[in-house]
């Protein structure tokens, strides 16, 4: 879970305007961290540390060895999780309640993500490389959880990480998707590829990390690139 680096990414792609066209969409599918909250939350950091604490205490290894493994896993399989399955059958439900018993406190509730989410006529879905568990905490926090009929996590994919593109299909065979008639949310531009190859219109939450730009410089992927997304999203749905 980690983020992979990748030096020399491309400079972002520039905003699209007139968002407003967008408003009409039947569904809406958005990422879940660094895109319904912003990246200055600094989660992840919590996350990474749980990571580590359980590769050092499931190996019975130090944290620095648990560190060098757990990018290892990463690297290999996409998902630390994916790795720890494959080569050492761990559960993937005891692990995925660790890594993510987080204090969320930082995330500060949003009315105006909220009220924009309301105003948005079309369906929303939660989809994420996490848990429901986690989704249902960070969503709950935001204030925003019940206006999305469903979380797609990373157990309904089956366990295979975006930006596979075999867990896209499955979303959208489950949830009755079309993609052309939905815009994905994503702060991680390679995870739109799959979603545009379906033929969504991709928006990508821009960030500063290189593993966040990897990929923005071919922009064929991305049709729109925000840097506030309750703002973004109020301008989406109008007045």
């Amino acid at each position: 879970m980690t983020p992979p680096t990748s030096p020399g990414a491309p400079a972002p792609a520039p905003a699209t305007k007139l968002p407003s066209a967008l408003r009409d969409r039947a569904v809406w599918i958005f990422d879940l961290d660094n895109t319904l909250y912003p990246a200055s939350c600094n989660l992840f950091a919590q996350v990474d540390l749980r990571i580590n604490e359980f590769i050092a205490t499931h190996f019975n290894i130090g944290m620095d060895e648990a560190r060098v493994r757990q990018k290892q896993f990463f690297r290999d399989y996409g998902t630390t999780l994916r790795g720890l399955m494959s080569e050492h059958d761990v559960d993937p439900v005891a692990y995925m309640d660790y890594v993510h018993d987080i204090d969320v406190t930082g995330v500060q509730p949003s009315a105006q993500l909220a009220d924009a989410l309301d105003r948005l006529p079309g369906r929303k879905i939660i989809y994420t490389n996490g848990s429901v568990r986690h989704a249902e905490n960070i969503a709950g926090r935001l204030g925003i959880i019940d206006r999305f009929e469903a979380v797609f996590d990373i157990t309904a994919a089956g366990y295979v990480p975006k930006p596979d593109p075999r867990p896209y299909a499955t979303l959208v065979e489950r949830h009755g998707i079309d993609p052309a008639d939905t815009c994905m949310v994503e702060d991680i531009a390679r995870n739109l590829a799959p979603a545009h190859a379906l033929g969504m219109t991709t928006v990508w939450v821009r960030g500063e990390q290189e593993y966040e730009k990897a990929g923005v410089g071919a922009g064929v992927h991305i049709d729109h690139t925000v840097d506030d997304l309750p703002s973004w999203l109020a301008a989406v749905a109008g007045p």
